[in-house]
């Protein structure tokens, strides 16, 4: 199975943070998760929020745990709410199901991680994650 390597999830956090500053977006919090669901690597920019780490994280967690990016979550929960009642019960309340999760998939269509973007709204924070994937040579499911 792939994984992502330490040097392209540092590539995916300098790349979505620089779209974020490149797009004048609040500050960013970004979290890089392996297919595990577990940290590979996380960086909050100046003047965001403490608890935007929390944030993140169930972004790209429900992503990665339901290989369904956050997008698509969101939809899900809107059509079926008792759908992530129960996710959220299985996972602990650890899935936020909104866009800013992105499932990180390397190019043979395999997911190896999600991203997760948290600081502004969760369009923009999806456009900064998916960014950042694309950077680092992987590809990006909104």
């Amino acid at each position: 199975m792939a994984d992502i390597s330490m040097n392209k999830a540092r590539v995916m956090i300098r790349k979505a943070l620089q779209k974020g500053r490149e797009l004048e977006l609040k500050p960013l919090s970004v979290v890089v998760l392996d297919a595990g669901g577990h940290v590979k690597a996380f960086e909050r920019e100046d003047g965001a929020a403490p608890g935007r780490f929390a944030i993140a994280q169930g972004k790209a967690y429900g992503a990665v745990m339901l290989g369904m990016a956050g997008t698509a979550q969101m939809q899900r929960a809107e059509q079926q709410g008792y759908f992530m009642n129960a996710v959220n019960g299985v996972y602990g309340g650890q899935v936020i199901p909104v866009p800013g999760g992105v499932l990180v998939r390397d190019k043979r269509g395999v997911v190896i991680g999600a991203v997760g973007v948290t600081g502004d709204t969760s369009d923009n924070d999806a456009i900064c994650a998916a960014f950042g994937i694309e950077q680092a040579n992987l590809v990006a499911e909104i």
